[in-house]
């Protein structure tokens, strides 16, 4: 298995303007029906009961984080809570419903350290990649002639 990646080119302003880039290309999202089904064909466990705990997992996620606790699962990192808002002249001043704008989540990928001191991340341990065959890749295009009259 490979994670797919398509190449772009990259129109931003600066020094990678019209420089060519990998993306990752993601095939379909998978749901919880569908991660149940394959967990249960890979243990004793029936797919109603890995439907129930997973379900029951992010409602414990969603309480936690509520109460401004990290959440750390083995093997997959640490989910918290982050914020945005705008600056106040002084704290007296700062006040959450004037100030805060947004709320979103921030996960850390647990990590760990392979034979050779570097750090990886345990969800991407041993990943290959490969280009997806599924688009029109870039590399078969003609370059495009600039005109300097337009």
């Amino acid at each position: 298995m490979a994670v797919n990646f398509k190449i772009y080119q990259s129109n931003r302003k600066g020094n990678t303007n019209g420089k060519f880039y990998a993306r990752a290309a993601h095939r379909e999202t998978i749901n919880t029906k569908d991660l149940a089904e394959v967990m249960q064909n890979n243990s004793t466990v029936k797919r109603s009961d890995i439907v129930a705990v997973l379900t029951e997992l992010s409602e414990v996620l969603r309480q936690e984080l509520q109460r401004s606790n990290k959440v750390h699962i083995d093997g997959i990192g640490t989910f918290k809570v982050g914020i945005r808002s705008k600056g106040a002249k002084t704290a007296k001043e700062f006040n959450a419903t004037d100030n805060i704008v947004g709320s979103h989540i921030l996960f850390m990928p647990e990590t760990t350290i392979d034979a050779n001191g570097n750090r990886v991340k345990a969800l991407l341990a041993g990943l290959k990649v490969k280009e997806a065959a599924s688009y029109e890749s870039l590399k078969s295009k003609e370059p495009e002639t600039q005109n300097p009259g337009v």
